[in-house]
C-alpha cells in the first residue's frame, strides 16, 4: 500500500503516543509508516520521498514548536502535493474544563503562520505528566490544572486522550489515502 511519513513534536510523551496509536492503525490497513520525531535530520523529512504524511505537535505555553512551524513552511509545496494532515495536542482539547475553541484557535494561528492548508486536522486533548514535569514546571501546572479543576495529586500522571477519536482520525487519513 502507501508509504506514510509521521512527524511528530513532542514534549512529555503524549503526542507521540497519539502518534503510535495512528500509525498501528495505519499498519493493521497495510500501509508503510515510517514514525519520526520533528526535530530529526532535516534529511529524513522531505515528503517528496513519501506517498502521504501526518504532522501531529503538542501545544505549550500557547504555541506549537518554532522548528515545526519552520519545518511546514519550508515543506508546504510538497505536504500539499500528497495526502497529508495535522493533529495537535493539548488541555484545551479536552480534560478539565476543556476549551476546544482555544484549542482551534492555536491551530488555527499555526495554519496561518505556515500558510499550511492541511487535507485533514483533528484536535486531541493531551496529558498531565506530573511524573516528567521539573519542579517548577510541576508547580505552575498544579496551579493552572487547579484553577482549572484538575487533579492535583502529583502522585499520578492524568491522561485526556480520546483513544477512539484517534482512531477515527486514523481511520479517516486511511481511507484519503485510497482515494488519492
Amino acid at each position: 500500500m502507501s508509504r506514510i511519513l509521521l512527524l511528530y513534536a513532542s514534549v512529555e510523551g503524549q503526542t507521540t503516543l497519539i502518534a503510535e496509536r495512528i500509525a498501528k492503525v495505519l499498519r493493521e490497513k497495510a500501509h508503510s509508516v515510517e514514525l519520526l520525531p520533528a526535530d530529526s535530520d532535516p534529511a529524513c523529512l522531505d515528503p517528496v520521498a513519501w506517498d502521504g504524511v501526518i504532522i501531529g505537535a503538542s501545544i505549550h505555553y500557547g504555541h506549537h514548536p518554532a522548528y515545526l512551524r519552520k519545518l511546514v513552511m519550508r515543506q508546504r509545496g510538497a505536504l500539499e502535493a500528497r495526502p497529508n494532515a495535522f493533529f495537535s495536542v493539548s488541555l484545551s482539547a479536552g480534560g478539565p474544563r476543556p476549551k476546544p475553541a482555544a484549542a482551534q484557535r492555536y491551530i488555527d494561528k499555526f495554519l496561518r503562520k505556515t500558510g499550511w492548508q492541511p487535507q485533514l486536522v483533528a484536535s486531541f486533548a493531551g496529558a498531565v505528566k506530573y511524573s516528567v514535569y521539573g519542579p517548577i514546571k510541576r508547580r505552575v501546572m498544579i496551579v493552572f490544572v487547579g484553577l482549572g479543576g484538575g487533579e492535583t495529586d502529583t502522585s499520578r500522571d492524568y491522561a485526556y486522550t480520546d483513544w477512539a477519536a484517534v482512531e477515527r482520525f486514523a481511520h479517516e487519513y486511511a481511507q484519503r489515502l485510497v482515494q488519492a
